[in-house]
C-alpha cells in the first residue's frame, strides 16, 4: 500500500469537491488562448496562491501543456516552504500525493538519481506551495509522476544541480511554484513585479527574497536555464488586484514559459 501525504488545502486554497474542483480547473484552462503553433515548454514559473486569486495567472502556463496529453511521464514541481525552516531541498516520505481528483505517484526511478536530497514528511505535510499545482497537473497530465521537491536555504548552484540531474527530455517538465511581491500597495506591486519579471527573462539568478516569495526555487532554475540556454517568455503578470481583492495590500502573480534552444520557441 502505497504511503499517501493527504490534501491539506482543499475546500481553502481550491474547492474540495471533485467535482467542483475538475470543472474548476477546466474552465480556467478553457480560458486560455494558447497561439498556434506555440511549441510545448520544458518549464513553467507559476503562482500558488488560492484559486480565486492566481488561478488565472497558473492556468496561463498549464494551458500550454494541453497538447502534450499523455506524453509527459514527469513533472518535477519545485516550491519554497512556508512553515519550516530549513537547508538544502527536501522530498517527503511519501509515495504519492492526494487530492480530490486522486493520487498522483512519485516517481521512484527518478528520486533514486538524487540520492544525496533528504527526506522529510514533516516539511511537506503542512506545505501548500506544492499541493495547489496538483490539480492542474491531474487535468493536464494525468499519466505523469511527481517529483516533488521543497526548497528551503539553497544557493542557485545547488538547486541547478538536482535539476539538471533529474533533466530528462520531452517527457519530462519542470514546474517551478512561486508568488511574486507581498503586500504593497497595487502601483508599488506592480512595479516591482515588473522589474522581476524583466530579471527573470534574463535568466538572472540574482534575484532578492523580498521579490518573489519562491526566490531560492527560481534562482535555482534560472541558473540551470542559463547553463540550457533556454528562451524564456511571459505569458502573464497580475496581482490580487487585478484578480479578487483589494488594492490597498496586493500579492503579484507570474507566470512564465521556458523553451530548449534546438526545440522551437516562440
Amino acid at each position: 500500500m502505497l504511503k499517501v501525504r493527504p490534501a491539506r488545502v482543499a475546500g481553502r486554497f481550491y474547492p474540495g469537491d471533485s467535482g467542483l474542483l475538475a470543472r474548476e480547473v477546466d474552465r480556467l484552462l478553457a480560458e486560455v488562448v494558447v497561439p498556434p503553433g506555440e511549441p510545448l515548454p520544458k518549464a513553467l514559473i507559476v503562482p500558488h496562491a488560492g484559486y480565486v486569486y492566481s488561478g488565472p495567472v497558473a492556468a496561463s502556463g498549464y494551458a500550454r501543456l494541453r497538447r502534450a496529453g499523455g506524453r509527459l511521464e514527469r513533472v518535477v514541481l519545485l516550491g519554497p516552504s512556508h512553515h519550516v525552516p530549513f537547508q538544502g531541498l527536501v522530498l517527503p516520505e511519501s509515495e504519492a500525493f492526494e487530492t480530490p481528483l486522486g493520487l498522483v505517484e512519485l516517481d521512484l526511478a527518478a528520486l533514486a538519481r538524487i540520492p544525496w536530497v533528504r527526506r522529510s514528511e514533516a516539511i511537506h505535510r503542512p506545505e501548500h506551495s506544492l499541493e495547489v499545482h496538483l490539480p492542474f497537473l491531474q487535468r493536464v497530465a494525468p499519466k505523469a509522476k511527481l517529483v516533488p521537491l521543497a526548497v528551503g536555504e539553497a544557493t542557485p548552484s545547488q538547486v541547478a544541480e538536482v535539476l539538471e540531474a533529474l533533466w530528462g527530455g520531452p517527457e519530462t517538465i519542470i514546474v517551478v511554484s512561486s508568488d511574486l511581491s507581498h503586500y504593497l500597495p497595487y502601483r508599488e506591486c506592480h512595479a516591482m513585479d515588473e522589474g522581476t519579471a524583466r530579471q527573470i527573462l534574463l535568466l538572472d539568478p540574482a534575484l532578492a527574497r523580498e521579490r518573489a516569495c519562491g526566490a531560492a526555487p527560481v534562482a535555482g532554475f534560472l541558473e540551470a536555464a542559463r547553463r540550457q540556454q533556454m528562451h524564456p517568455l511571459l505569458l502573464d503578470l497580475r496581482n490580487s488586484g487585478d484578480t479578487a481583492g483589494g488594492r490597498e495590500e496586493v500579492v503579484g502573480y507570474g507566470a512564465f514559459a521556458f523553451f530548449e534552444t534546438g526545440r522551437g520557441h516562440p
